[in-house]
């Protein structure tokens, strides 16, 4: 009889165990989808981009539909101080047309014969004029946050991939987790917040967000709102991807040269292996083993 009721009591605590470890995993799934604790809450996709790959290049007119949507839309915003106006010429324009551009800008310069400060006109070696005077000024215009520069945000804003893919990343090349998530974040603001999820007051839900469920900055741009004139869809999605494509140029504007060179390299080590091995084996095939 002990026996048994021993047994009944084990088996007693078991199910409640089950049960248990059944419902707490259930309500920290709950937990979960209304206040994650991981970000971002959904990982950006692996999108198509001309300069993907060991043989990728930059699609010139991409990155000038981009500079397009960076002028009249992130720089409103957000400053590019690494980036000269005379950088642009890579991007297929010509010289004067780079003059006329920096002409639109007015940068600070001195001090004058008097010790004074003054602005004038904008010249290509010139860096890109930043929005605001300081980060003070910054922070104060934008709810307290001072908005990062875009110069490396390309280089500096990617999303792990983790086990395995990493691994296949090796040799695929893969280095466009900066514009996929800068793609993904622009293309993510239309996402409704799960239910009992608490977005704070004065953010924005954005799922692909790296640091929060929410984010200061309002969706920044909506369909038709830049216009193209090269006939390229004028909706939300060719602008993000145009804009990442050229922030990807302005953090690594080098990019093809680079690969260019690692082409190069590969074929020269590959041959200096064979011409390695040739010698040794004229060298050693008198010499007894």
């Amino acid at each position: 009889m002990k026996t048994i009721l021993t047994g009944f009591a084990t088996l007693s605590f078991g199910v409640m165990l089950a049960v248990g470890l059944v419902g707490g995993a259930l309500a920290q799934e709950e937990h979960s989808e209304a206040e994650p604790a991981h970000f971002p809450i959904i990982k950006p996709h692996q999108e198509d981009w001309s300069f993907a790959g060991p043989f990728g290049t930059y699609d010139k007119g991409q990155l000038q539909r981009g500079l397009k949507v960076f002028k009249e839309v992130c720089s409103s915003c957000h400053s590019m101080n690494l980036v000269a106006f005379r950088s642009f010429e890579e991007l297929g324009y010509s010289e004067d047309q780079v003059k006329a551009l920096a002409a639109e800008y007015e940068v600070q310069d001195g001090p004058n014969a008097d010790g004074e400060m003054f602005t004038r006109k904008a010249i290509p070696t010139d860096y890109f004029p930043p929005p605001f005077p300081n980060d003070e000024a910054a922070a104060a215009s934008n709810g307290g946050a001072v908005p990062p520069d875009f110069s490396l945000i390309a280089k500096a804003r990617a999303v792990e991939r983790g086990f395995p893919t990493f691994i296949f990343d090796l040799f695929t090349q893969y280095a466009e987790a900066g514009p996929d998530y800068i793609h993904a974040l622009l293309t993510g603001y239309d996402h409704t917040p799960p239910e009992g999820m608490q977005v704070p007051a004065g953010t924005y839900y954005n799922p692909y967000f790296i640091a929060g469920k929410s984010l200061a900055m309002p969706k920044p741009i909506s369909d038709d709102q830049v216009t193209y004139d090269d006939g390229a869809p004028q909706t939300v999605d060719q602008y993000s991807r145009d804009v990442s494509a050229f922030l990807m140029w302005a953090a690594e504007p080098h990019l093809e040269a680079r690969k260019r060179t690692g082409f190069r390299v590969m074929i020269f080590l590959i041959l200096f292996a064979g011409l390695v091995y040739a010698v040794k084996r004229r060298v050693w095939e008198n010499v007894p083993h």
